[in-house]
């Protein structure tokens, strides 16, 4: 089994003109969003083999939070800048390398965070549970999480398969 799990970054802010949208940092909201999402998921039992982030500020910021919540050590995220604006076929390979020789973590990981941006997040979701009806994820808020439970023994391949289990959560779900 394999479990898949996607987070929206948080909200960020918008007030300083001359920052990059890459170098954002979250607002008071995504401040406050990202630790409660980060315990309603340790709480469901989530314990991630690897956490995969965005370098945008935004994006690690709410994996490191969230991952100081799950009991995951920060400095083992693994920054990728090809998770900046990914699409669903990049997040897929990302994960996929999982797969490959891989010294600190292997094929064995039986659940991978990713946390990214949209439109690829809500893509993503919308791609494992457009055939689940009321199950469907059509669109990804920040801070949301989307868990997908694979039954299979690799990471290649996810985007061929339908999860045998969803689960999303958002912070304006009541939790």
């Amino acid at each position: 089994m394999k479990t898949l799990v996607i987070v929206r970054h948080a909200k960020s802010d918008w007030d300083d003109p001359d920052l990059s949208d890459h170098q954002r940092p979250l607002n008071n909201r995504g401040q406050r969003d990202a630790p409660r999402m980060g315990r309603r998921m340790r709480e469901r039992g989530l314990a991630p083999d690897v956490v995969f982030s965005s370098s945008a500020v935004r994006a690690l910021t709410t994996a490191t939070i969230i991952a100081e919540e799950l009991g995951y050590a920060i400095d083992r995220i693994r920054v990728l800048d090809r998770l900046y604006g990914a699409s669903p076929a990049t997040m897929l390979d990302v994960i996929a390398e999982l797969d490959e020789t891989d010294a600190d973590v292997d094929a064995s990981s039986s659940t991978v965070l990713v946390v990214a941006h949209d439109p690829g997040m809500s893509d993503l979701a919308a791609h494992f549970t457009m055939d689940r009806g009321p199950e469907a994820i059509a669109a990804m808020p920040t801070c949301a999480v989307a868990e997908f439970t694979f039954d299979a023994d690799q990471w290649t391949g996810l985007a061929e398969r339908r999860p045998t289990a969803v689960r999303f959560d958002s912070p304006a779900h009541a939790n």
